[in-house]
């Protein structure tokens, strides 16, 4: 398994983890003030976004270096 490959599911675990964790985060934040829970939930809203294009990154530099041909060729 390549690096970026291993990346690419570190990646996709965080998000998944930050998408499940949205309604357990408005409980957590529930009892900060409103300023407060605005800050918090901004914060976790920019990480999955931040995360999700890491992902996005990830996912086209593999699919760059997979695409590439790298056999080589006989000499003549």
């Amino acid at each position: 398994m390549s690096s970026t490959h291993t990346r690419i599911l570190r990646t996709q675990r965080l998000v998944e983890m930050l998408e499940q964790d949205a309604p357990l985060l408005a409980r957590r934040v529930a009892d900060l003030a409103p300023e407060h829970q605005k800050s918090a939930k901004e914060y976790a809203a920019r990480l999955a976004s931040c995360a999700r294009a890491e992902l996005e990154r990830l996912i086209q530099e593999d699919s760059f270096w997979n695409s590439d041909d790298f056999t080589a060729e006989p000499a003549d």
